[in-house]
């Protein structure tokens, strides 16, 4: 029996998602388990596995395009069964248009291509919108074959001869001035130099394709994912005012905490709590009291959340995520560091709901595992705040009268200096640290 599939609903703010990859092709055979396609929302990425098994009999949408929640995408089922009554509303001519269609449509005519002239032009008529752009991009516009009316040079035929190498530097134009060869360029974006007037054509041409060998690329298309991040960033830095302080912490107390839970983490039937799990629970007992940085920048006002919304910086392979631990200054430290492994979890998976990856009132990210002593990171708007964790250093002090070392572990906060002024910034930083020096005390209250 036929089988339709749907685009699935991944949390309630989420109304369509774009499909980014199929797996299968049309007539081909799906096992149940097998990934049939991925799709996006705006913030995560998601595969889709077959729940039946048979042929993948029809396709209802092409790769980039933007499907509606619950609409049918393709449809399983054995070979022969029709498929017409699972077609999304909207698509039922598409067929009956195609086949109407050389029979209605009227002659085309041939588009016009812009070409280039083996011989340079003594008169051009040319357009001045033409004429700028040709001596913006160093081209002799002799050799241009207009396509415009009247035979016109336009711009397009600028582009056409820019991108034939016929391109002149300006002492090369005026050395060239007169003469009705066509030069082969070996300059910089393939233009004729005033070395190329004086070689064969030919040894111009082989050293150019040499040239062109040694700067060989690979344009690659943004995933939808990439393009949110980099609109998020840039809007980010473009309407706030950022500022960024850098202070470190002695982290000998956490160090030996950890060192305790790790022993008895079995006994105790703990997790692997780490370090950041401990500067998250932190985090969400310092918060409540600096309540300009457990916030939004809305415009003209200012929004305070009751709770520590913490939002926890994810590196997937699919791009940076952040998830929520809503209401963290109400968990316990095991808790949180649950929660976190869960949440980068289905991150990393692909399987994260969108639900979690809004509602942030803080962002905490770590670096520290990468070697980086100190950092700036960006603000995840509105937030008004977002901490970044260094790595740990040795570093000295002197302490009854000798230098001892001990490990230092860095902080830097990012504020947005329209809703925080620096010294109450400082002064969360301080409260933060002294939290992080004194952790057993920290836990007792």
């Amino acid at each position: 029996m036929a089988t339709p599939v749907i685009m699935p609903r991944q949390g309630q703010s989420v109304e369509s998602c774009i499909i980014a990859k199929w797996h299968k092709q049309k007539g081909d055979q799906v096992n149940v388990g097998d990934q049939l396609f991925t799709y996006e929302t705006d913030k995560a990425t998601f595969d889709e596995e077959a729940t039946v098994a048979g042929i993948l009999l029809d396709v209802f949408f092409e790769e980039g395009d933007d499907v509606e929640c619950l609409l049918n995408v393709c449809v399983i089922g054995e070979a022969g069964e029709d498929t017409s009554a699972f077609r999304p509303a909207g698509d039922d001519d598409a067929a009956p248009a195609e086949a109407a269609a050389p029979i209605a449509a009227a002659p085309i005519a041939e588009a016009t291509v812009a070409k280039v002239s083996d011989t340079a032009k003594e008169n051009v008529f040319i357009s001045p919108r033409a004429k700028n752009h040709a001596e913006k991009l160093g081209v002799d516009v002799r050799f241009a074959e207009g396509t415009g009316p009247n035979g016109r040079v336009i711009e397009r035929d600028v582009e056409a001869l820019a991108q034939s190498g016929a391109a002149f530097t300006k002492a090369a134009q005026a050395e060239a001035a007169g003469s009705t060869d066509k030069f082969e360029g070996t300059g910089i974006g393939g233009r004729v130099t005033t070395g190329d007037l004086k070689k064969p054509v030919a040894a111009a041409v082989a050293e150019a394709m040499s040239a062109q060998e040694g700067v060989a690329y690979t344009d690659t298309p943004l995933t939808n994912i990439r393009k949110v991040i980099s609109k998020s960033m840039h809007n980010s830095l473009s309407t706030t005012a950022q500022l960024t302080l850098n202070t470190s912490f002695d982290a000998t107390e956490i160090m030996a905490y950890r060192k305790k839970l790790k022993a008895n983490s079995e006994k105790l039937g703990l997790g692997n709590i780490t370090l950041n799990d401990i500067v998250l629970y932190a985090v969400s007992r310092t918060l409540l009291a600096h309540e300009d940085l457990n916030a939004h920048m809305l415009d003209d006002k200012m929004r305070r959340f009751s709770h520590v919304n913490l939002g926890v910086a994810v590196d997937t392979p699919r791009g940076l995520m952040v998830p929520t631990i809503f209401c963290s200054e109400l968990k316990s430290l095991a808790e949180i560091s649950a929660e976190t492994k869960e949440l980068a979890g289905a991150c990393q998976g692909g399987t994260i709901s969108p639900d979690l990856l809004t509602g942030g009132s803080f962002t905490v990210t770590n670096l520290g595992s990468f070697g980086i002593e100190s950092f700036t990171p960006v603000l995840n708007a509105p937030q008004t705040g977002i901490l970044g964790v260094d790595t740990i250093v040795q570093r000295a002090k002197e302490v009854d009268g000798e230098i001892k070392f001990y490990p230092a572990m860095g902080l830097s906060l990012t504020f947005d200096h329209r809703a925080v002024d620096g010294a109450p910034a400082a002064k969360f930083l301080q409260d933060l640290k002294t939290n992080l020096e004194n952790f057993s005390v920290l836990l007792a209250k």
